[in-house]
């Protein structure tokens, strides 16, 4: 299956499920509205997936971990290897994102998008595209046909948790230099100014900063040189395929960033929820959007990074995230926080008791009637 018969499976929302699942939490026996956000995510999830029970029963967080050439720009604290160290740490059930999924009961299932020099490990899935990407700054960052088979991948690592019985997908990354080639990517489609949106990603010194703010200008401008087309770019251009979502990613991005994008677009296609993370997770998204504008239905916000475009790409988005903790940690951890959150708003939605059940008079919604009470 190529690319495009993925996508043209993509339809709109439920609108009937949506209003159905509004009169359901209209009749709990609760203030109209009380849970807020919470009983806006349920009727979002009724509506994406066109049932009104919502079950969030089997949940998985899929962390796509891949190495990134332009570390060799200095734009890292690290070197390369630590992203086989955590991949290997995440593997062994280990890491920061692990624990947290302890505590939320959601299955990590790590997979190697392309870790630089790296032969493997039991409990590390192999879909390797390449031997880490190239660096961006001088040359594209892959192939287009590496960055569409990434794209592909993503999608049927959803198919394969769908197969498994998942009704919930969590997006995490892992690999040293990806929040540079989210960077680059950011500034391009949001077309904002480097030194604006690019951060310290993992802690850089301010030194570091300057050589990955240099980085990603060589980058953009290297693009923009290339395809002069791209300036100022539209959704409406992408949508049309007169600019290229895949074209982006194969000049700018990343293994993780491109199988990312294909989680957004396979859950999609499944009518699976799919939560975003932090700022590397969002940027898929909108790559992803851009592939296919109904797949932001299917999406489910966590947090709001603190990488400085964290924020600017949720409002491109027009994704509003209800966590705002700080967080910069990557590996899907603030999706995996948001997953309590979730299980709560649908065993209220799922179980509460009706005003009819208590025999109280149900609360008329005056703001819905356009009255004051």
């Amino acid at each position: 299956m190529n690319l495009r018969e993925v996508v043209e499976k993509i339809g709109p929302e439920d609108q009937g499920a949506r209003e159905e699942a509004h009169r359901r939490w209209s009749a709990c026996a609760k203030p109209l509205g009380g849970l807020g956000f919470l009983e806006t995510v349920v009727e979002n999830v009724a509506a994406l997936t066109g049932s009104t029970a919502v079950d969030f029963g089997h949940r998985a967080l899929l962390v796509l971990c891949a190495d990134n050439g332009v570390v060799a720009q200095g734009v890292t604290q690290s070197p390369s290897s630590v992203t086989a160290a955590v991949a290997g740490n995440l593997a062994a059930g280990r890491s920061s994102v692990c624990m947290m999924a302890k505590v939320a009961r959601c299955r990590v299932v790590p997979v190697d998008m392309g870790i630089l020099d790296f032969s493997g490990l039991p409990g590390l899935l192999d879909r390797r595209m390449g031997n880490g990407t190239q660096d961006i700054s001088v040359g594209p960052a892959m192939t287009r046909r590496q960055a569409e088979q990434a794209v592909l991948t993503g999608i049927e690592l959803v198919r394969e948790q769908q197969e498994q019985g998942c009704r919930l997908l969590a997006t995490g990354e892992m690999g040293i230099g990806n929040t540079t080639t989210s960077s680059a990517v950011a500034c391009m489609l949001l077309g904002r100014q480097v030194q604006e949106l690019t951060g310290r990603g993992a802690g850089l010194s301010d030194a570091g900063l300057e050589k990955k703010k240099k980085a990603v200008e060589m980058t953009v401008s290297r693009f923009y040189e290339k395809h002069p087309e791209y300036r100022n770019g539209t959704k409406e251009q992408y949508e049309s395929g007169e600019l290229s979502a895949v074209t982006v990613l194969a000049e700018l991005g990343g293994f993780d960033l491109a199988g990312m994008t294909g989680l957004f677009l396979g859950g999609a296609a499944a009518k699976i929820p799919v939560l975003t993370d932090g700022f590397l997770s969002t940027v898929s998204g909108l790559l992803a959007v851009l592939i296919r504008k109904e797949a932001k239905d299917y999406m489910l916000a966590s947090h709001i990074s603190t990488e400085p475009a964290g924020a600017a790409v949720l409002q491109m988005l027009d994704l509003p995230a209800p966590l705002h903790m700080g967080m910069h940690l990557g590996e899907g951890s603030g999706a995996v926080a948001m997953i309590p959150l979730l299980r709560m708003g649908a065993k209220v939605y799922e179980e509460m008791s009706t005003f009819s059940d208590i025999s109280v008079e149900q609360y008329v919604d005056y703001q819905e009637k356009g009255e004051r009470p």
